[in-house]
């Protein structure tokens, strides 16, 4: 019995130096699996600035590498044809409104007065009418003249009268503005023009771009004299706030990466770690790009990710520039499964 005890007794020892073995390889394992780190670039979203109209590039005011402020002047295309319109619309402008403004006002006082005066003439001769009838009726009582004298001389009292309250009306017409109508008609005309103006000032004015915020000249795509067909982007801006970290995550680790997440970008001459929030996760897995700036990670199925830099940190990255990630607090995929974070749960 004393030595099937003992024999008992050395296989439990065995046993019980197995189970330590296997459970410090699984520690190990583990550990090796606390995410530490992932590797990536700067990435640089550039803004690209052109005329929608075509034309000579006349003047370049800024140069590559310039720092440019928001609205600053950064080129011109040579508007001869559009300041000539431009200046045509203003002429037809001045000339609708005077017209429109001409609907609005009787006849000159010049012509008035000619008016007036021929109302004047013309009571003149009603008031002469009118006495050459009084004198011929005296006469037929005497017998000195016939019936038809005085049918004329009536004729005449009637055409003269007839001649004032012309006049009469002419005048008041004079000094009445036109017709609604017309008043309406012009008016819309004077409209139209201004609209013309404004779309010719706009057509002058697009052919001189400048910066829509503040900015790094990245690019200058032509010189002064080549011709820029329209919509062709002459030069291209790197604005702060478009430099980001792309990354690239193992299926793996997915789980330990969230949207928000805080992480450290490092990067050969920046100094201290630069501070940067996740700002998305890919929906779709891809192969391990050929190159990834690493010479350890093997991984080949990553997930690509994006991180924004914090200011004023962020003016240190430049495009293209190799990084080094890492979580501000390094999670392990075996604590982030038993939190119910995992990639598929995403």
């Amino acid at each position: 019995m004393t030595d099937q005890f003992r024999r008992i007794k050395n296989v439990l020892s065995v046993l019980n130096v197995l189970s330590l073995g296997s459970l410090l390889l699984l520690l190990s394992a583990c550990k090796d699996k606390i995410t530490t780190g992932w590797s990536g670039y700067v990435e640089g979203e550039y803004v690209y600035i052109s005329a929608p109209l075509g034309g000579r590039l006349d003047q370049i005011r800024v140069q590559v590498g310039q720092q440019v402020s928001k609205d600053a002047p950064l080129f011109s295309l040579e508007a001869e044809v559009e300041n000539a319109a431009r200046d045509e619309a203003q002429a037809r402008l001045l000339s609708a409104r005077a017209q429109a403004s001409n609907t609005e006002k009787g006849r000159r006082s010049e012509e008035i007065a000619v008016s007036q005066a021929q109302l004047t003439s013309a009571q003149a001769q009603a008031a002469l009418a009118r006495q050459e009838l009084a004198r011929q009726q005296q006469l037929l009582t005497q017998g000195f003249v016939s019936k038809s004298r005085i049918d004329d001389a009536q004729t005449n009292v009637k055409l003269s009268e007839a001649r004032v309250a012309e006049l009469n009306a002419a005048l008041s017409v004079a000094r009445l503005p036109a017709r609604v109508d017309e008043r309406a008609a012009a008016q819309a005309s004077a409209d139209a023009a201004k609209d013309v103006v404004r779309q010719s000032a706009w057509r002058s004015d697009q052919k001189n771009q400048a910066s829509p915020t503040n900015a790094l000249v990245a690019e200058v795509f032509y010189r002064q004299g080549e011709y820029i067909q329209a919509g062709q982007p002459v030069l291209s801006l790197l604005p702060p706030e478009n430099r980001k970290a792309r990354f690239f995550v193992p299926e793996g680790e997915l789980g330990s990466v969230t949207v928000g997440q805080a992480v450290k970008l490092n990067c050969d001459g920046c100094g201290a770690a630069i501070p940067a929030h996740i700002s998305r996760i890919a929906s779709k897995a891809e192969y391990t790009p050929p190159v990834i700036y690493s010479n350890v990670q093997r991984a080949k199925l990553v997930f690509l990710v994006e991180a924004i830099p914090d200011q004023p940190a962020r003016l240190l990255l430049h495009p293209g520039q190799p990084l080094d990630v890492s979580p501000v607090s390094p999670v392990s995929p075996v604590s982030a499964v038993s939190n119910g974070t995992t990639g598929a749960s995403r």
